[in-house]
């Protein structure tokens, strides 16, 4: 009992002193210097204690002495990310929100990847995983955390283009353009133009020009997106709302929300 206690003790402390927030199976066995079964066993006395939490097989979470006596401990998730894979980037809602793009709260992380990953929680963290095609695993750059470890966000046009073309993980196609509004003098429009065409999707450009539009902002790329809509079959602007209201000719889609709706945070 005193030697796992001395054991516990002295995996804590290495962890802490390298700021390891994730580690790994391997990480604790490294440090010990001991059996696969004493570090199974120490592993598992530590997350009776609340010292430790399981995120996935293999990959633990390290809850710090100053989180209290309860163990409860949330680290933020770009601290975390880097550790569970090697391609992926913060997207979709939870990029909106780190570029200050929306008020919503989203109490998912959403992380975009060209790999097929399951998607997990622990505590009150859940991340979801979006598999993207390698031609659409674009537009993301380089950021640092709170504690100095970089982790990869689509960049402010890219998060666009994403909403765009998954409003599913944005809120809805009307928070995509709440998004657009609170973003039109800080992003480059003819960078998300571009990227909109680059996906390989009809969609995407023809929401972007219906979107543009309606808002009154960036008519120049709106009439650009008009000749890339001409001889595309009809799409909709957001998959969730079939129930046709209107359709747009200019843009060829088939519009399930009112103009009033779709813009109804402008008057909130």
């Amino acid at each position: 009992m005193i030697q796992d206690i001395t054991l516990e003790s002295r995996l804590m402390l290495e962890l802490e002193g390298r700021g390891l927030s994730v580690f790994t199976t391997a990480d604790a066995k490294g440090i010990l210097k001991t059996s696969d079964s004493s570090v199974w066993h120490i592993l598992h006395g530590l997350a009776r204690k609340n010292r430790i939490e399981k995120i996935e097989r293999g990959r633990y979470l390290l809850i710090p002495a100053r989180a209290g006596v309860d163990g409860h401990w949330t680290e933020y998730p770009w601290t975390v990310l880097p550790a569970l894979l090697d391609v992926y980037y913060v997207a979709f809602m939870t990029a909106m929100s780190y570029w200050n793009m929306t008020e919503q709260i989203p109490y998912t992380v959403f992380v975009a990847t060209t790999k097929r990953k399951r998607n997990l929680g622990y505590g009150g963290q859940r991340f979801k995983f979006v598999t993207l095609s390698p031609k659409k695993f674009f537009g993301f750059v380089r950021r640092k955390s709170n504690k100095g470890t970089s982790f990869n966000v689509s960049s402010r046009e890219k998060t666009i283009v994403d909403g765009l073309a998954h409003p599913e993980y944005c809120g809805g196609i009307a928070e995509v353009a709440k998004a657009m509004w609170g973003a039109r003098r800080s992003v480059d429009w003819d960078a998300v133009s571009d990227m909109s065409e680059r996906v390989g999707s009809n969609a995407v450009p023809k929401r972007l020009g219906y979107l543009l539009s309606v808002m009154n902002i960036e008519e120049r790329i709106s009439e650009r997106m008009t000749e890339k809509a001409r001889k595309t079959p009809y799409n909709y602007l957001d998959p969730a709302y079939k129930k046709t209201v209107k359709t747009s000719s200019r843009y060829r889609l088939m519009i399930g929300l009112t103009d009033g709706d779709l813009l109804s945070w402008r008057d909130s």
